[in-house]
């Protein structure tokens, strides 16, 4: 029955190779367990809480994807946009993090309608191959220099400099420094979950040196706690205001991109799409993402999507929905585990930021460098996401600036007809922005 319903022999795969596909995908996507809680954590959200809310999400968005769509698929909360969240949305404007839940909700509605519509993949395939790079670059450049504060190795607030070097003589750096070069030695080895193993590594190598501010816990393992404190505490009428318009219009493009970069990829990579470069049934996988991150604002966390790190799993042979819903299933063992993964300290989970952003940079390669009606609009959104600490900002800027210079150029004709929709609604996004 099972090799009927995910069409294994039609695939060419079997339920052996899934079961193994589905536990490599698990391995490498299980850190945002325990990065994700202590993300959001900087906005006020109850840690073990949003812990539970993020392995809840993983489950139910990552099985949806393969008893749904039937793709080898993980799908939890996106890097990138949680640190938007905390701050950007919440640090830097002032909202609230149940203001931003709202505003997550209300686009996670309104991808879902355009997705039925058939609109969302229309609009994909207008935004610019260097754009949609850019994107990617900005946003790993984002999450680096979050990690590189987060665990010390860089202070912010010098009065010789904006940034400066920490204080690498402490612990607690010394120990971030070592699990980076844990995680890049284990990459060079590829290892599979070289990211959860450093992190599980330093936590360890924390508890034994007894680094000032790491709380050793009383358990390992306990029943889960709760996610009451998080569950339907979204505010969507605050999200319905006059400034939260920016708000609701930054993660929905953030989402548009992430999504349609990640599909994209990593079907490319397993061999699933056309002669014409398309993912054919897209609307399938495209509308469990949208329904994740519906589910994720309910349950007390930020947008979901597929992650990139599903091609680990493809490159372990999975090809159907199996290799999901065994990646989901392990997802959800991990709620037993909430007081070890609650004590997880920044210095190990916050080299994990910096070497996503470095797995996320490489892209870079591809911009057209020789074209300035190009390359001028993705290095200002990839400096702006990261010099003004707002991923929206560095995205909307390059969508106004990249028709701009078309049209000035004499090549109008280069801009997709859809692509005037996403510059219009940027400038709408710097108009309601709330400085």
């Amino acid at each position: 029955m099972i090799r009927k319903y995910f069409r294994l022999d039609e695939l060419g795969t079997n339920v052996r190779t899934e079961v193994i596909a589905g536990v490599t995908t698990f391995l490498t996507m299980a850190y945002i367990v325990v990065v994700n809680p202590q993300i959001l954590k900087e906005a006020g959200m109850p840690l073990e809480a949003a812990m539970v809310a993020t392995i809840l999400s993983a489950f139910f968005g990552t099985v949806a994807m393969g008893l749904y769509a039937n793709r080898p698929f993980g799908l939890a909360p996106y890097m990138g946009e949680n640190a938007f969240v905390a701050f950007t949305v919440v640090k830097g404007m002032g909202y609230s993090w149940e203001t931003a839940l709202g505003a997550i909700f209300i686009g996670g509605v309104i991808f879902t309608i355009l997705t039925l519509l058939k609109i969302r993949g229309w609009l994909a395939n207008a935004i610019p191959q260097s754009l949609k790079i850019s994107f990617a670059v900005g946003i790993g450049l984002f999450l680096t220099f979050i990690g590189l504060v987060t665990t010390g190795i860089v202070t912010l607030g010098n009065p010789a400099a904006p940034v400066h070097v920490g204080q690498w003589g402490d612990p607690g750096v010394l120990l971030a420094i070592g699990g980076f070069v844990l995680m890049g030695l284990l990459m060079v080895l590829r290892v599979t979950g070289a990211i959860m193993i450093s992190i599980l590594a330093v936590t360890f190598a924390a508890f034994l040196l007894k680094v000032p501010g790491v709380q050793v816990p009383s358990s390992l393992v306990s029943l889960p706690p709760s996610v009451g404190p998080v569950f339907l505490k979204l505010d969507i009428l605050g999200a319905l205001t006059w400034g939260g318009v920016s708000v609701i219009l930054t993660m929905f493009i953030m989402d548009f991109v992430d999504t349609i970069g990640t599909l994209i990829g990593v079907s490319y990579k397993a061999g699933f799409l056309d002669k014409q470069g398309n993912l054919p049934q897209i609307e399938k996988p495209l509308l469990a993402d949208a329904l994740s991150t519906v589910l994720n604002a309910l349950l007390g966390t930020t947008t979901g999507g597929t992650f990139i790190e599903s091609a680990t799993g493809i490159e372990a042979g999975g090809r159907s929905g199996l290799t999901a819903v065994v990646a989901g299933v392990l997802f959800l063992g991990t709620l037993f585990f909430a007081p070890f993964l609650t004590a997880v300290p920044a210095c190990a989970y916050g080299p994990a930021l910096i070497i996503v952003g470095m797995l996320m940079f490489s892209p870079v390669a591809d911009i057209k460098f020789t074209d300035f009606t190009e390359v001028v609009p993705a290095f200002c959104t990839i400096a702006l996401m990261s010099f003004t600490y707002n991923i929206g900002i560095g995205m909307a800027a390059g969508f106004v600036i990249y028709p701009l210079l078309k049209v000035m150029s004499g090549r109008v004709r280069e801009v997709p007809a859809p692509m005037w929709a996403l510059t219009a609604m940027s400038i709408v996004l710097f108009v309601f922005y709330k400085y």
